[in-house]
């Protein structure tokens, strides 16, 4: 996209961000099983936003925020804004023992809001202040990888100083190093990976294991019990990768050719529904023998039903990230890069795996989180091993064409 050029979506586009929102990776509320009626609402503010006017870049150099001023150095605090149930809390529920950790360790005050529910309505709220070239309030934020994408291409996310990022630099693990939207991790760095797998009732399959996109499609033991996401990139990613392509390269042959696919699975009543995360509840009473899952589900139906089984197919698996960034003009950068680095060392981002129960992107994690739990420490949807991370794949960037092209396909495949 030029530098010049408003950013717009598409009809097809923002249907699919109101699916994400309304039952999808979007209203994947952090430890959902736990808060499944806190999804945020769709706002008028918030999706017309990112729909009605362009969107005009801020003033910048190659794709980076300006640098602003920073008080950091005068003021020992940040204003970090996160997900609701994204953070560590202690037995009481009144403290946050991370944080309250950092501020001993570097005497930096935190204050610390869970006011994102879902990446829309967030960017809903921030992106006139931003487009403004003004300061947000917040000097650190959490977005998902899509949304990290595009604050950053329209310049509003500030190049963080390795300086300050020891940890972050040589503990982020290899799989999230260099995503194509954000090259060396030059804007963000990630705070949870969220993992695409399979999963499945093992006692509604008679204990047949499920491990690939091709038994979904093709088991008539699964016939009209099956179910695939609403999440574009994760249902056709998981498909391109069943097919032999790689999600990082496919051209739009490739995607058809993935659609087609799951076409016949819907024309020949293979695949029940298109789901957004309420398969939870259909997967755990058996109605759904296996689907596609989120990694992060996984773990909390295991702990209510053992009969609750995943998989990751020998052809690999989609992960995606939740970011931390720092906004343009942010008054206390060197103060949120502190904090970035600190959640980066193995011990604290034990501390926090162990509560979130997500991916942790930490290098040298495992050994710490033992120290916790080792049932954890073992599990690989939160600590991946090397066979594992050998078959993470990231969806590709699209370019706003090929988002609306391919999200109206999509659309039409899962009856929306």
């Amino acid at each position: 996209m030029e530098q010049n050029e408003p950013e717009r979506l598409s009809a097809a586009q923002a249907a699919a961000m109101r699916r994400s929102i309304l039952s999808g990776r979007g209203a994947l509320t952090r430890r959902s099983l736990l808060r499944a009626s806190g999804v945020g609402a769709l706002t008028v503010g918030g999706l017309s936003a990112l729909t009605s006017c362009g969107i005009p870049p801020a003033k910048r150099e190659g794709g980076t925020a300006a640098a602003s001023d920073d008080h950091s150095a005068q003021e020992k605090q940040i204003t970090f804004s996160n997900w609701t149930e994204y953070m560590d809390v202690s037995d009481d529920e009144k403290t946050h023992p991370t944080l309250e950790e950092f501020k001993k360790r570097t005497g930096i005050t935190v204050d610390y809001t869970e006011d994102i529910n879902d990446n829309v309505e967030f960017f809903g709220k921030i992106r006139p202040q931003l487009a403004a070239g003004q300061d947000i309030g917040r000097d650190l934020i959490v977005v998902t990888d899509w949304l990290a994408a595009r604050i950053i291409r329209l310049g509003w996310a500030q190049k963080l100083d390795p300086a300050n990022l020891p940890h972050a630099y040589a503990n982020l693990i290899p799989q999230y190093r260099n995503p194509d939207w954000d090259p060396g991790r030059a804007h963000s760095y990630p705070w949870t990976g969220i993992d695409t797998v399979i999963a499945y009732n093992a006692k509604a399959t008679g204990g047949k294991k499920v491990d690939s996109v091709t038994q979904l499609l093709d088991d008539p033991s699964l016939k009209g019990r099956v179910g695939f996401l609403t999440e574009m990139r994760d249902t056709v990613g998981m498909t391109l990768l069943d097919l032999g392509k790689d999600p990082a390269t496919f051209t739009t042959a490739d995607y058809d050719e993935a659609v087609g696919r799951l076409q016949k699975g819907v024309d020949k009543k293979q695949i029940r529904r298109f789901t957004g995360n309420d398969y939870t509840s259909d997967l755990d009473k058996g109605d759904l023998a296996a689907c596609l899952a989120w990694a992060g589900d996984v773990i909390q139906l295991q702990a209510g039903n053992p009969d609750i089984q995943y998989a990751i197919p020998a052809a690999g698996y989609i992960t995606s990230s939740d970011n931390l960034l720092v906004p343009a003009k942010a008054r206390h950068k060197t103060n949120a890069e502190k904090l970035i680095d600190f959640y980066y060392e193995p011990a604290i981002a034990a501390q926090l795996a162990a509560f979130i129960s997500y991916v942790c992107p930490v290098e040298g994690v495992k050994d710490e989180l033992a120290k916790i739990d080792p049932a954890l420490a073992d599990n690989p949807l939160i600590v991946p091993d090397k066979a594992m991370a050998a078959k993470a794949h990231a969806f590709r960037s699209l370019s706003a064409e090929e988002e609306t092209a391919y999200e109206e396909k999509f659309a039409k495949l899962i009856g929306s």
